[in-house]
């Protein structure tokens, strides 16, 4: 009994191991006043591009003083511009993508039930994405596994308490009456979070035991999660949601609260098959959800392929499947694997973060520009819901 007690004493001995570890990492990683700083500096070639004009048009904003020049290094040289010199831009020349005011914000769900298909690294991505190209976006991480959490800077062991995560507010005995208190700024001027932590999981073990009056509990949970969310996406475009990777009440109230549904999965057979399964699962559940009177709808339910390798026969092989079997539901350009979104992850980081390529510059410009135009599929369904197409970029419009 001893010996017993002494090896399941050794799963608590490991965690802490694991939390102080992550604990060095994150000083490492961030700035000595413990949080992330955006160092992210881009040329006017590429600041043209993104605004969807000219670089006479930004060279000219500078010289009659409407856009203040980029600073200098000790060089001469240019810098580049910030991420808050881009949105100041985006300002002055009219090239805001911001969804009108009648236009519904977008609340992506980002769900699989099968793990390792890089549900919280498409997440953060697709949040950096969004807020690279000028929107104003709000993550909301309902995973007590926090990976998203972390990964926007924030040690969910030591950072993050219960009543700063959903949890004050989803309670039986909630102590919140919105969600403005869970917002949390991120060093993106564009992108703010909801995080998380372990303890939010104490809202399904609450829930669970609700008793006989458990259903009635639980719908009323999933209307309050829409509101809740719904009331704070009038201050931004894009809303994107995290939730758990399991059938569990957060998940729904998630799921129903959600109005689009990305769906990342690997191409690997058993992720195939687990994806068909959670498929599956969806369908039924949504049926049900709806026989109880929950609304659920959604403006696009699209698959996108994640850690895809080109060079991997069996990718292929699967991805052709993935294919015949969703058609258009599947996204035509997967992200592809790479070194430089791993590289990224261990120092907490996504590929938008790198002030410089951290592999071959090569490498790197191949997988931004994978994740520009994989991810930008998404932006285009987006603004498709907003009755928007992507801009024209001048240049085009004027050389045909």
């Amino acid at each position: 009994m001893a010996e017993s007690n002494a090896v399941i004493s050794q799963i608590g001995d490991l965690a802490e191991a694991g939390e102080k570890m992550i604990e060095r990492l994150r000083r490492k990683a961030f700035l000595p006043e413990s949080r992330k700083g955006l160092n992210v500096r881009t040329g006017i070639a590429e600041a043209a591009q993104l605004l969807g004009c000219s670089t006479n048009r930004i060279r000219m904003a500078e010289e009659d003083g409407r856009l203040p020049p980029p600073p200098a290094g000790e060089n001469g040289r240019r810098l580049g511009y910030s991420i808050e010199d881009m949105l100041h831009m985006r300002e002055v020349l009219g090239a805001s993508p911001a969804r009108a005011p009648l236009d519904v914000p977008a609340m992506i769900a980002v769900q699989n039930f099968k793990g390792g298909v890089g549900k919280s690294t498409v997440t953060t991505h697709l949040a950096h994405f969004f807020a690279v190209h000028g929107y104003k976006v709000l993550v909301v991480d309902c995973d007590s596994q926090a990976t998203t959490t972390t990964l926007f800077g924030f040690n969910p062991h030591f950072n993050i308490t219960r009543e700063e995560t959903l949890y004050p507010y989803l309670s039986i005995d909630p102590t919140q009456a919105d969600l403005l208190y869970a917002v949390k700024r991120t060093p993106w001027p564009n992108v703010d979070l909801i995080p998380s932590n372990l303890e939010l999981f104490d809202v399904e073990y609450e829930l669970a035991a609700a008793g006989s009056d458990g259903q009635s509990v639980l719908a009323a949970r999933f209307r309050k999660l829409k509101k809740g969310l719904t009331d704070l996406a009038r201050d931004y475009d894009v809303v994107i949601l995290d939730p758990p990777p399991a059938l569990g009440t957060i998940s729904l109230a998630v799921m129903q609260a959600a109005n689009a549904l990305l769906v990342p999965l690997a191409a690997t057979t058993p992720d195939f098959c687990s994806t068909v399964q959670f498929l599956s699962m969806m369908d039924q559940v949504l049926d049900q959800l709806t026989g109880v009177g929950i609304e659920v709808d959604y403006s696009f339910v699209r698959l996108i392929c994640s850690k895809f390798d080109g060079n991997d026969p069996s990718h292929e092989m699967v991805r052709t499947i993935m294919e015949q079997t969703f058609g258009p539901a599947l996204l035509p350009v997967p992200i592809l694997e790479s070194a430089e979104i791993s590289h990224a992850a261990l120092r907490m980081m996504t590929v938008y973060e790198l002030e410089k390529p951290i592999g071959t510059p090569r490498t790197h410009k191949r997988c931004r520009a994978n994740l520009d135009e994989a991810l930008g599929q998404i932006e285009q369904l987006v603004r498709a819901g907003w009755g928007r197409s992507q801009k024209v970029d001048e240049d085009m419009l004027v050389n045909g």
